[in-house]
């Protein structure tokens, strides 16, 4: 019994010895790592301190966060680098030191990648379609970068625009992400095309493109558009349909009625029997009409396969008065169209192709917000013209110009503005006042000009002064098939072609002159209602109208005794049979 007892004893004592001799045993001080090389971005990175005692950490440059920054004992720490804002390498220190002996220490190196330049895409490649409605044709692309940069789009490639972007470098060299939106235009022809959009350094950054790391480019490639039978009737079936859908046409059914094209509404082939019929048009479209439509750019590029259509109308646009529209290269296509209208489109240019329609025999641009008449509008280009129609171009109504603060309201204003250094009003458009007839050149001249509901200002001309423009002659009146009398050798010979002419609704002032007082055609145009009919006031508070006007054509009959008045009596006729073309 003693025996086992002392026993005992022996291994109580034994195990309490070595208790007591681990606890004696303490951790060496010390980290798991004394250096950490990091890239530019920065991140986070772990170390691991060994301990038995209080620590603390402290690092020597503001971009190292040491986290935890103390402890007790054993801990794992989380080095917090921020991303780098040079393009050089940079360092710093961390250390970690016992609490009650600071001397006793261990550091961790770090050293930072600093930032190479590079212009980074996160797309390099995007493809697009060939068509897509105006405020569907886009893309936005992604780039990183630390250099201001700009973009570089081929010469020759005209279907491929940027928007204005801003590179924001408030970080040093830190990339930053820019978004740049492109817009694209329609490919109009069945082949695929792509382009290569480069990147560059601006100037004024003061980087070479030879000192980026990266430069990534950005290769844009769109499909080919629908094949359409150019000069077929199922080509110009599938045009029609195209343009309709282009255009957001409100009112057509075609593709829906399940008719067939020779009964579509708004739209008339070739048939045997037709003026300028061959059998080359049978069933192709002649004339085609859209109206009530939504577009915000030119006429649509399907307009380019009509090769056959003699007549196409397109007007009433939605939200004209907002719109500042060309019409587009695809119509000026079309060669062979001898009658045109886009009215109401929104329209402010001509396409500079426009001459191309040189059949042209009559053109309809009312409606619009043309602040100039185009001069492309000429004898010259238009050979055949004889109906142009140019009224109520006003985008906005101003009743008295002299108290407007608005501008680019349409009407051809710029035509006539009143010039505040000379105090004039600008000189009507006397080249449109012209345009008459010239065999020699095969010009057929204007037979109807329609230029109410304008901003014209000022006085007509009246030809005086101008040595170019001629009186009626002798054998002038001799050849009048209305015969013209003897006083026409006193008036100047201005369009005698025109069969209708207005210019009601303007801010025209002044005295109307001879020609058109005299006119031959003047009692047909209805002059008291489309011509000599003015309202509001002109930029210098002049109220619009025109001075001594006759109060009838009574004067125009005493003149012109081969024309009688409609329904008139001798009782009718000797009514104020004094009166003269001033009213007197």
């Amino acid at each position: 019994m003693k025996i086992r007892n002392y026993i005992a004893l022996s291994a109580l004592a034994i195990g309490t010895l070595a208790a007591c001799s681990q606890a004696d045993e303490k951790i060496k001080f010390g980290i798991d790592s004394n250096s950490i090389t990091i890239d530019a971005v920065g991140g986070t990175r772990t170390i691991k301190v060994s301990s038995n005692d209080n620590w603390v950490a402290s690092s020597s440059v503001p971009w190292i966060t040491v986290s935890p920054a103390n402890g007790s004992g054993s801990k794992e720490c989380s080095l917090l680098i921020d991303s780098a804002i040079t393009s050089s390498v940079r360092n710093g220190v961390v250390r970690i030191a016992k609490t009650e002996n600071s001397a006793e220490y261990q550091e961790i190196k770090v050293e930072q990648k600093g930032f190479d330049y590079a212009i980074t895409v996160d797309q390099p490649s995007v493809s697009i379609e060939n068509y897509a409605s105006l405020d569907q044709r886009h893309f936005d692309v992604r780039i990183k970068t630390n250099v201001d940069f700009d973009i570089q789009i081929p010469d020759d490639v005209n279907w491929i625009k940027n928007d204005s972007y801003d590179v924001t470098l408030n970080y040093g060299l830190r990339p930053r992400e820019v978004t740049v939106r492109f817009t694209w235009g329609i490919n109009s022809i069945p082949l695929e095309r792509s382009s290569e959009i480069t990147f560059v350094p601006s100037k004024e950054s003061n980087v070479t493109p030879d000192m980026l790391a990266r430069n990534d480019k950005l290769v844009i490639t769109q499909n080919a558009a629908e094949e359409i039978d150019r000069g077929t009737r199922a080509g110009d079936s599938v045009a029609l349909l195209s343009i309709a859908r282009s255009l957001n046409v409100w009112s057509t059914n075609w593709e829906n009625s399940g008719e067939r094209m020779d009964n579509w509404d708004d739209v008339v082939l070739w048939e045997e029997g037709m003026d300028g019929y061959v059998d080359s048009l049978k069933g192709r479209v002649k004339y085609a009409r859209f109206f009530m439509f939504s577009i915000k750019e030119g006429l649509p590029f399907e307009v380019q396969y009509l090769t056959g259509a003699q007549e196409l109308q397109f007007y009433s646009n939605t939200n004209t008065f907002q719109l500042s529209l060309d019409t587009g290269e695809y119509i000026c296509k079309l060669e062979h169209l001898k009658r045109l209208t886009i009215s109401a489109f929104g329209l402010t240019s001509l396409h500079e192709d426009f001459t191309n329609l040189k059949e042209l025999e009559y053109l309809d641009l009312g409606s619009n917000n043309f602040e100039k008449i185009p001069r492309i509008l000429s004898p010259e280009h238009f050979p055949k013209l004889h109906v142009l129609k140019l009224a109520n171009n006003q985008r906005r109504l101003i009743y008295d110009l002299s108290n407007n603060i608005a501008t680019e309201f349409g009407g051809f204003y710029q035509e006539t503005a009143y010039n505040k250094d000379n105090k004039q009003f600008g000189e009507f458009p006397k080249w449109l006042l012209r345009w008459e007839p010239d065999e020699a050149k095969g010009v057929t001249g204007l037979d109807t000009l329609i230029l109410s509901v304008n901003y014209f200002q000022g006085e007509i001309p009246s030809f005086e002064d101008d040595a170019s423009v001629g009186y009626y002659t002798d054998t002038d009146i001799a050849n009048s098939a209305d015969t013209l009398p003897q006083k026409m050798r006193d008036v100047k010979r201005v369009m005698p072609q025109l069969k209708m002419f207005t210019l009601n609704l303007n801010r025209l002032t002044g005295k109307v002159p001879d020609w058109i007082l005299y006119h031959p055609s003047l009692d047909w145009w209805d002059p008291f209602t489309l011509l000599f009919n003015q309202e509001g006031k002109d930029e210098i508070g002049n109220l619009a109208g025109f001075s001594e006007l006759p109060n009838n054509l009574n004067y125009y009959y005493q003149v012109y005794t081969k024309k009688k008045l409609a329904n008139s009596s001798s009782s009718d006729s000797d009514t104020d049979s004094d009166t003269d073309a001033s009213g007197n």
